[in-house]
């Protein structure tokens, strides 16, 4: 896989029975990327370890007073020269290739989950978590991911080196192969130690990164109730927690690093004074030191990836594990065991099947919303009725072991995604707007019989249209031209809304299911709206949960949910006047009113 090749076309289904079976996972589906790097390692490394016989030989020729050995030792070093210059190019190039293609393939993963999840997401894991796997840990796997072959080039230019060493100068080369495993493993007892520090460091950085997202997320109100400074303390102490964690952290770090100079260092001195006995006896030559000596130097090099890899491990390990975690999450499956004859999604690629139609019904509650008409559904506890919206839609807001959706007898959890998806629309009460030009924001998967034109026309956006115009600094006043900023912020709440709910209209799917549509605009706009949805979504089956006098009335059958099942069915007037739990949550009666209400209509 080449960068250039990005993006995968399917990144396939990753291990995430644990943080160190999802690593394997991605160093086995780069393994031809793996091994190109480890071949260039070598090469790298085996021209360096090469160094020392040149200049042992040049040593030697030089005392001999040879020229011929001279010129070889030059010819052996401008050789092993382009070696290593090739060599660390290439190793280079195809390290980070692994790097990036890693935390390319992670990232996607990510993208695939959090497109299946969708708001669902950030009920089951917090949302400071998903930020931050889907930016630092990213990172951090994919360094491990491109360390993993230049430690084993190390780990096998040392092997090469030792083994050398023995057979051009056993006297000394045993004492190096000796030496080289003790320097390798002097530092295991340390590792345990530093990767809780390193653990200890990522969760408060996480738990930091958390707190400042939500703190982000809820500006605005904790500027409308005076919390900033309270907010801003607690960020405060949060960071202070990750300073002092990363301290402790890089103590340990610079303790390992210490002794990873300190005993070479030994050995070095080892092999120096031992070697200058053997030449002082004549049991060796000059030269023969020389490149012992000069190959035991360069050794300090490839020691230093095994120090990288540890420290590559033990932040990414905690980085797997909540990618892990988060990867695992999946649709919520039908627990009555029906076998709707379509695969899940989980179980592999999405497959588009024959989308079905009829009435959408929910078991667990009741409701029925039948196919070609528009059902206004009340439920007093907003929790509880964006919990059934989600349902509606194919996803269990919990793991409760509530049966599935129905849409014409076909339970959703059961189908594939995409297949699930064009068949119900959920447009949840606090939709997201992402960045980019109206015309990108309305340039969605869609039947093509709705007109974004006619859909901005049914949400009433004439006025956020005219605000965009005006706005317009390099599209020439032309509204879908301009850019929106991220999640709308330059927008009133209205505004975001309703070209929201523009967005869901342009789709026309099968079924539409909306969570209070219209709760942030003016009860005129509001009227016009619901109008302008009913007439857009004639002969479609369109769901909408509201409170609104405004929108109930124009609801071909009105539902209400009271404790999580269906309590009364009826038209908007009907209902008002022969339901009391109805008229208490649409007129926001309190009980006393309510009982004073039943009273009265009783002694009448």
């Amino acid at each position: 896989m080449q960068i250039r090749d990005l993006p995968y076309t399917d990144p396939g289904e990753p291990d995430v029975r644990s943080g160190p079976r999802f690593l394997l996972w991605l160093g086995l589906g780069q393994l031809s990327g793996q091994l190109k790097s480890l071949a260039w390692g070598l090469l790298h490394q085996c021209g360096i370890a090469g160094l020392p016989i040149g200049v042992g030989v040049a040593v030697q020729a030089v005392i001999d007073r040879s020229g011929a050995r001279l010129a070889l030792a030059g010819g052996i070093i401008a050789v092993l020269g382009v070696a290593i210059a090739v060599g660390d190019t290439m190793l280079h190039r195809t390290a980070v290739t692994n790097w990036i293609t890693a935390a390319a393939r992670v990232q996607q993963l990510l993208a695939r989950k959090t497109a299946e999840l969708g708001s669902l997401l950030t009920r089951r894991v917090a949302a400071g978590e998903v930020v931050a796997v889907s930016t630092g840990d990213v990172e951090k796997i994919g360094w491990f991911v491109e360390a993993l072959s230049r430690f084993a080039a190390a780990a096998a230019a040392l092997v090469i080196i030792c083994v050398g060493l023995v057979l051009y100068q056993p006297a000394l080369g045993v004492l190096v192969a000796v030496g080289v495993p003790v320097l390798a493993l002097a530092v295991l007892p340390l590792l345990p130690p530093a990767t809780r520090r390193a653990d200890v460091q990522r969760e408060k950085a996480g738990r930091a990164t958390e707190l400042a997202s939500d703190t982000v997320a809820g500006l605005r109100v904790l500027r409308g109730i005076g919390g900033e400074e309270l907010f801003l303390t607690r960020y405060r102490e949060a960071s202070q927690e990750v300073r002092r964690a990363a301290v402790r952290s890089a103590r340990m770090w610079s303790l390992i690093s210490a002794v990873q100079v300190l005993l070479p260092g030994l050995l070095l001195i080892a092999v120096v004074w031992y070697g200058a006995s053997l030449a002082r006896d004549g049991r060796i030559e000059v030269g023969e030191l020389v490149t012992v000596y000069s190959a035991v130097t360069l050794m300090l090099y490839p020691l230093r990836h095994f120090e990288e890899i540890a420290m590559a491990y033990s932040f990414s390990r905690p980085s797997a594990v909540r990618a892990a975690r988060v990867l695992a999450l999946s649709r919520a499956t039908d627990p009555s065991g029906t076998d709707t004859g379509v695969p899940s999604r989980t179980d592999g690629p999405s497959r588009r099947a024959e989308a079905p139609a009829g009435d959408l019904y929910d078991p667990a509650s009741g409701l029925l919303a039948p196919e070609g008409r528009f059902t206004a559904v009340v439920c007093g506890d907003p929790d509880a009725a964006g919990r059934l919206a989600e349902r509606l839609g194919g996803h269990a807001a919990e793991a409760d072991g509530l049966p599935s959706a129905l849409l014409g007898g076909v339970a959703l959890d059961g189908l594939p995604l995409d297949t699930a998806r064009a068949a119900v629309l959920v447009q949840d009460k606090d939709p997201v707007l992402l960045s980019g030009t109206l015309h990108e924001l309305l340039d969605v998967p869609a039947s093509g019989k709705v007109a974004p034109d006619e859909a901005l026309a049914a949400a009433q956006c004439a006025d956020v249209l005219d605000a965009l115009a005006q706005a317009s600094v390099d599209s020439d006043g032309d509204p879908m031209r301009t850019r929106i900023t991220e999640r709308g912020r330059s927008l009133s709440g209205g505004q975001r809304q309703r070209l929201a709910l523009a967005r869901s209209l342009v789709t026309d799917p099968e079924v539409l299911v909306l969570d209070e549509p219209t709760s942030a605009v003016d009860s005129h706009t509001e009227s016009r709206v619901a109008g302008g949805v009913r007439r857009l979504r004639a002969g479609r089956t369109t769901v909408v949960f509201s409170s609104s006098p405004l929108l109930l009335d124009l609801a071909d059958r009105v539902v209400l949910v009271h404790d999580g099942e269906v309590a009364s069915v009826g038209l908007h007037r009907e209902l008002l006047r022969t339901d009391a739990r109805y008229r208490a949550v649409v007129t926001r009666e309190t009980d006393e009113e309510t009982h004073g209400q039943d009273t009265w209509e009783e002694t009448a």
